[in-house]
This record gives C-alpha cells, structure tokens and sequence, in this order.
C-alpha cells in the first residue's frame, strides 16, 4: 500500500492517535503533527494533500489538542468537502466542520441574522440570471442569452473582488478583463441588479459572503461568538481563494494564527473568477514564523508522466513558477507520453478513438479514460468518433453537443431553410452550394467567418455554431449532391446515436472541468497554438495562466498519456497549424524555448526560434549509428554506403521545382538547396516544419522562404510558387 491509497474502501478507524499517523510518508506526518502557530503546506499534484490534512485533523482531535467542534475545514466544492467529511469520519474524528466558503457562511448568516438586522434572512434567489436580464431591460439595454451570462458572470467578479458599480470599469480594465459588452452598460446593469434585489428583499450567492463579512466587520459581539466556536481552520485549495473569501477568513481568525493552509500555485487556473494565488505565495509574510512544509512524493503518476510535467513547469515564467515544485514519482515506471500528429481534427478524433478503443480491449475500463480539451465546443468531433467506435462516452461539465441551446436552435433554423428551399427564403437566395446555404443561415444566429474577441458564453455559443458549418463542409464534401435536408437527417442521425446511456463511458471534459479528477489513461487533444495557449491570452500572465492549464491536464494522468494536435482543421486543408508552444523541448524533434518572455514567445507564431536550430552534438548515421565526419555524409545522415530510402519520385519533384526557383530567382540551382539536401529531403519525406527544419541545409530562413512547398511537395501535391523576383 502506498502513503497515498487506502487498504479498502471502508477501512478500520485507527485505534489510537498514534496508529493515525501509520502509512503516511515523512512529509505528510510532519504535516499531521504540526498543531500549533500557522502552517503553509505546498503540496502538487498526486502528492496526497487531502490525506495529509484530515489525517492532521484526525491526529490533533483523537491525541485531545483540538475539541472536534471547534475546527473549520473549508474547501470550494461540495463533493471535496463531502470526501473530507466521510475521510474523517473514518479516522475518528466525527463532528468535525468540512464545507465549503458559502456554506459556512450562510450557515452562520442564517443564525446571526435576526440578531444582527431583525426578522428572517432574505431569500436567496435561485437563478440570478432572470434579475440581470430585467435589470438590463430596466436600463434599456439588449442582451441576447449569450451576452447575458457572460454580463452575468462579469457581475460576479466584481463582487467577489469587492468592486462597486461605480467602480467596475475601471477595475476590469486594471484587470485586463476582456468585457462582454461596454463596461460603462455592464456597470449599470450591475447596479440595477443590485437595486432590484434590495428592492425584492432577496440575496445572491455572492452575498451570502459579501453579508457574513459585513455582519463580522460590524459586530464584534457577533465576531467573537464566532471566534469562540472555531478556534483552529484548514483551508483545502488556497491559491484558489478570491479576495472576498480571504476577507472572511481573516475575520474568522481575528487575531489567532491557528491556519493551515494547502495549495499548489502551479494549479492556479480560476483568476477570469477573481482567484488569486497571492494569498498563498504571501502566507510567509504574513505569518513570519509559519511552518512551511512541501509535499512533493506524488503517489498518482508514473515517472514518465512526472517527468513530463516537471518539465511543463521549468519552463514557466512568473511569480507562481518561483514557487513550482519539482515532483517525484513513488509509482513503478511506466509507458512514455505519447505525442501523435495527425493531418486534420476528423483524423485525430478517429487517431484517439482507435488508442481508446485498444485500451479497452486491454482490459483498461471506460471510466478510468478521459479525454480533455481546451473549450467545450471540441467536443463533438470526439462525440462522434467515440459514438462511430462504438465506445461509451459520458460529458462533463457541460451539455452533450447536441443538446447545447444554440445547436437545437440551429438546428430548427435549418430544418425549417430545407423545407422553404432557396425559392421562399431570401436568405438562401445568393447561397449556391450546402456549405453557403449553412453559413447564410447561422449568419443570422451570430456565426461570422472570424470568431469574436476574448472568451466566454459568446465565443462558446461562435464555436458551436462554427462546428456545424464545418460539419456542413465535411458532409458536403464526402457528399457534393446532398442538400439542407440531407445535412438536417444527417444531424438527427448523429443526434440519436449519441443519446445512448453512458453509466460507464470514457469521461469528454474541458481541462477546467477536470480539476481535481484522475484517470488511468489522459488523452490531450487540439494542442495546437490559438487553442493552447488560447487566442486570447495575450499578456505574459494569461499565458502562463494557459501553460498551467496544461499541466493540470498532465497530471490528471496515472499511467497513459497522449498528447495530440492537428495540422489542419479539415480533411484536406492547408496544414498550417503549429503544435502548442508549451510542448518546445518535450515532445521528440524540438527544442526548448529561449526567449524570457511569454509575450515574446506568442509573438514567434508558434515555431520558436529554438525549433529552427539544428541539434548540437555529433552526427550519427540514422542507419548503422556510425559518428559522421564527412559534410556530405552529415547533411544525408547516413554512410554513403547504407542503404538509402530514396524517393526517386520526390527528388524528381524536388529538383524541378529547384529549378524552376532559380529561374524565377535569377540565382544558381544550388542557392536554393543542393543536390545533398534535396536528397536528404527525398530520403526522410519530412511531414512538418520541425522535421524538415532538422535536416541539415535547411535553416530557418529557407524554412520560412520555401518549407510549405517543400512539404507540400513530400505530401504530393504540386504547390503553386510564391518566389519571384519581385519577391
């Protein structure tokens, strides 16, 4: 049994207080022992900080240094404090607090508030949106469904982050939000809201605290009453607290310093909802003496998979990357992480299908797979394919693709386009083929060919739309007679086959939705730069924000991984994609980024300068591994005399398209590329620009002068040229 596991779901409450401390690793019980003054636990991921801490508990209530009712535990979901409870539960120490921030405080607002302010508490109002929308009506303002959720969660980080109205504009600019609508609009929305609350006597979620911090700050006999009920508190995922929860923490403490704190900052993805890991990474300056422990054994992942995401991290930049802790696995080794390319996202929806489809076979069960993306609307191409592989499948956090509002609702919009035809609908007048005709239609419903600023319900609801169009394109192609009322049963086919029960299926979630999950086997998908780091994720702190995103999705992994990108969104299309900038240095044939900057880095496009440099060291023949001397042997890369795996056909190719160069150029056959590294072209047939970048004559100037059509040449195709002398 590993410090990090269980014996058996139900296991035996320890017999004493020493007997809780049995099975757990030198740093966890340093954890568990350290009762007194402030305590700062840095624990990354897989390293069992739940264990540690509720065995602290446990060993502090069952050794009589904590009375069970005086202790508060606070964490940020139900289901991690529900674990909490049932884990202390099973060592002893019943009776113990475990809730989450809201929790709590409703639970002491609720009791406090008849003596505070009189009468009954007021309602808490079930969906906030339905106010938002009548405050922005009030203020004649027009939000469609999508553009109120997102005003709707603008509101909510304003007051999580103690920002007035009046304020807003200001404070999101500070905070470089990207802003759903004109703040100045947001703002009076905002204050609206607030005063059709106060004027129906109700309370949103955020004032549950927002009141309980109000009370507390206001009276003191209520804030010592409390203070005396809980005298010691554990709070679980701190870099993950806003502003407005730290508040209340700190008038919970007064001026005590019974705290223990646990987090990782390399695990901070929430700050677009105002968490912060400043708290964390400022816990040893405001509390000099704390005792600071790093839990750093990670019991969840092979070492292939901890080295991985150690590497992840050393090339992160910022404050919460001077805090990066380096991992150590305690498992057995492992497979290697997998890298896989593919030509288009159809293949590589079909590429992780077929992999899924082996491990289930290996005896890998269904519910112990995942795969994670960046935003939601990747889902349905993986929807499909797992559906046409025959491999159960179950969505998190969010809806099955087509269930999503906009997509049933585009699909109504179409179904009624077919059954009017291009002669009764105007829309469809200047739509010559399917692919236009689906375009004209979800035009009208905010699909336009470039996707809309900054992130949130808008750019989901553009993604959406735009995975149908491209679903159009695709069947369009596969079928050039169909019509709208072909695509339309094709839809209500894919529809139906995806409705099938999913109990045990492989888990589709976005990266953020996987947050305190794990799986036997993590697949990765759509690393391709503008996914990851996201389009817009433009300052250095967004982009390492992005980096961290990834890692969380790393070490959600115990034994597979698969790590995965497209070169072209559509079967077919120009492969122009680059893979994500995180993975220079770690996936085989690239190098590690060497600019300081993030901002700089997403400046590159993609292919850091870093990639375009051969790799230094003695050149060895591929074929019988001899150390080459000759320049001629080292731009082929083998010994004259091995073997070749020549592609007569290509080096046909390659030279006429060499000489048709220079003539365009007016320059000799052999200032384009010589005859050496057009056989060495001819013999590797490189797929991407960081193969063909590492045979030896191309450098980053001819790769950015002539690599499409050289790639474009080893894929088959005969490019169109775009040198002249004019050039």
């Amino acid at each position: 049994m590993t410090a990090a596991t269980h014996s058996s779901l139900f296991p035996q409450v320890p017999a004493s207080a020493d007997a809780v401390l049995d099975g757990l690793d030198p740093e966890q019980r340093e954890v568990a022992t350290a009762l007194s003054g402030p305590v700062c636990v840095l624990a990354g991921a897989g390293t069992g900080k739940t264990r540690a801490i509720t065995h602290r508990i446990a060993y502090g209530v069952r050794s009589g240094v904590l009375q069970p009712a005086s202790v508060l535990a606070v964490t940020f979901t139900n289901r991690a404090a529900g674990e909490m409870r049932g884990r202390l539960r099973q060592l002893g120490a019943g009776g113990v607090q475990a809730r989450t921030f809201h929790s709590a405080a409703l639970r002491q607002l609720q009791y406090f508030w008849p003596k505070a302010v009189g009468g009954e508490l007021p309602r808490l109002v079930e969906r906030k949106i339905q106010v938002v929308a009548e405050a922005a009506a009030r203020c004649r303002i027009r939000l469609d469904r999508n553009e109120l959720r997102d005003v709707t969660a603008e509101i909510e980080w304003a007051k999580v982050t103690q920002t007035v109205p009046e304020d807003y504009p200001a404070a999101a600019a500070k905070a470089g939000r990207e802003v759903p609508r004109d703040p100045a609009e947001t703002a009076r929305v905002y204050g609206m809201y607030e005063q059709l609350k106060r004027d129906r006597g109700v309370i949103d979620f955020e004032d549950v605290l927002l009141l309980t911090v109000g009370v507390l700050q206001d009276r003191h006999d209520i804030a010592e009453t409390v203070r005396r009920q809980y005298q010691h508190f554990v709070v679980d995922e701190y870099q993950d607290v806003s502003p407005l929860q730290q508040r209340l923490l700190e008038l919970w403490l007064g001026d005590r310093d019974s705290l223990c704190v646990v987090g990782d900052a390399s695990q901070t993805i929430y700050s677009f909802t105002g968490a912060t890991p400043d708290h964390l990474l400022n816990f040893r300056t405001r509390h000099p003496g704390a005792t600071v422990i790093r839990l750093v054994r990670d019991y969840r992942s092979t070492p292939q998979v901890v080295h991985l995401a150690n590497g992840l991290l050393t090339q992160a930049r910022g404050r919460a990357a001077e805090h990066r802790l380096e991992l150590i696995s305690q498992r057995p080794p492992g497979p290697e992480p997998r890298y896989a390319e593919f030509a288009d996202e159809p293949a590589e929806a079909e590429g992780t299908a077929r992999r899924i489809r082996e491990l289930l076979d290996s005896g890998v069960p269904a519910s112990e797979i995942a795969v994670l993306y960046r935003i939601n609307a990747q889902s349905e191409v993986y929807e499909q394919a797992l559906a046409d592989a025959g491999v159960p499948y179950q969505l998190r956090g969010a809806e099955r693709f087509f269930e999503r509002p906009e997509v049933r609702e585009a699909g109504l919009l179409l179904r009624g386009a077919a059954r009017a035809g291009s002669h009764t609908d105007p829309q469809l007048a200047d739509a010559d083929d399917l692919p236009s005709q689906v375009r004209a239609v979800l035009g009208t419903r905010g699909w336009t060919p470039e996707p809309p600023a900054g992130s949130g319900a808008v750019r989901d609801r553009w993604e959406s739309l735009a995975a149908l169009v491209r679903l159009a394109e695709d069947f369009a192609r596969a079928r050039p007679q169909a019509g709208l009322a072909d695509l339309v049963a094709e839809l209500d086919e894919r529809a139906s086959a995806q409705h099938a029960p999913t109990v045990e299926g492989v888990t589709l979630a976005s990266l953020h939705a996987a947050k305190g999950l794990e799986w036997d086997a993590v697949f990765l998908v759509g690393l391709t730069e503008g996914m990851l780091p996201i389009t817009y994720a433009k300052t250095d702190e967004q982009i390492e924000e992005e980096r961290r995103l990834l890692y969380v999705g790393v070490t959600r992994a115990r034994l597979h991984l698969t790590l995965s990108w497209a070169l072209s969104r559509t079967p077919g299309g120009r492969p122009s994609r680059r893979p994500s900038r995180f993975l220079n240095g770690l996936r085989p044939g690239s190098a590690a980024p060497r600019l300081g900057s993030a901002a700089a880095a997403a400046a590159q496009g993609g292919i850091e300068r870093g990639d375009r440099r051969r790799r230094r060291g003695p050149a060895r023949c591929r074929v019988c591994g001899r150390t080459l001397t000759d320049a001629g042997e080292i731009k082929l890369m083998r010994c004259e005399d091995c073997p070749s795996e020549l592609d007569e056909a290509l080096y046909e190719r390659l030279r006429d398209w060499r000489a048709e160069q220079a003539r365009q150029l007016g320059q000799p056959a052999f200032c384009i590329f010589t005859d050496k590294t057009l056989l060495a072209i001819a013999e590797a047939v490189p797929g991407t620009e960081a193969e063909l970048v590492c045979i030896s004559g191309v450098g980053g100037r001819k790769l950015d002068r002539f690599g499409a059509e050289v790639l474009a040449l080893c894929a088959g195709a005969e490019p169109t040229s775009q040198n002249s002398p004019e050039k």
